[in-house]
């Protein structure tokens, strides 16, 4: 009984601590910190490979390249010059998880393929409903794997950052937000 009561107590204080345990990402840019809290019970494949990016360095050294007020904000993929980083293989599309594409928010970027996300994600900065699963016109959504919880003035002020066309990509912040380090946090 004693033994019993003994599990039950640790599974119970384990319960509790579940969300202490949460893995969160800190973003250290040019314009503030962002912390990310991920979400591996719902998009465990996307929440693997952005830490694979985070703890190979890829991360360091990228920018915010494409930034649309009342939108979004996407990072992850290219060099101050525009210049895309090499990544690993594209991962299967998570979007059937029950995460939406809310303020705060951070989903996988992707091409018009729908297992075509590699390193690049962007940032809910309005709750963008169209870009769930359900409500999309592709059928398929992008994935979120996880969310803001520190530093969405940063999120706000990179959105509201002016921005131009370089190098045929438009919504290029005219000054580079620069993500110095990608770090673990505990």
């Amino acid at each position: 009984m004693k033994k019993k009561l003994l599990l039950l107590g640790a599974a119970f204080l384990f319960a509790l601590a579940g969300p202490a345990l949460a893995q969160k990402v800190k973003l250290a840019t040019t314009a503030g910190d962002i912390v990310i809290e991920l979400d591996a019970a719902k998009a465990p494949r996307s929440v693997d490979n952005f830490l694979h990016y985070v703890r190979d360095g890829h991360y360091d050294g990228t920018i915010f390249h494409r930034v649309i007020p009342g939108f979004m904000i996407q990072g992850g993929g290219l060099t101050p010059d525009l210049a895309e980083k090499p990544t690993r293989a594209p991962i299967p599309l998570e979007s059937r998880n029950g995460l939406t594409n809310k303020r705060g928010t951070v989903a996988m970027a992707r091409t018009m393929a729908p297992n075509s996300a590699t390193s690049q994600f962007f940032v809910n900065v309005v709750d963008n409903a169209f870009l769930d699963q359900a409500n999309s016109r592709d059928g398929n959504g992008y994935a979120v794997f996880g969310k803001v919880v520190a530093g969405m003035e940063v999120v706000d002020r990179i959105a509201a950052m002016p921005t131009t066309t370089a190098k045929g990509m438009q919504n290029v912040p005219t000054t580079p937000v620069i993500i110095r380090k990608a770090t673990l946090e505990p």
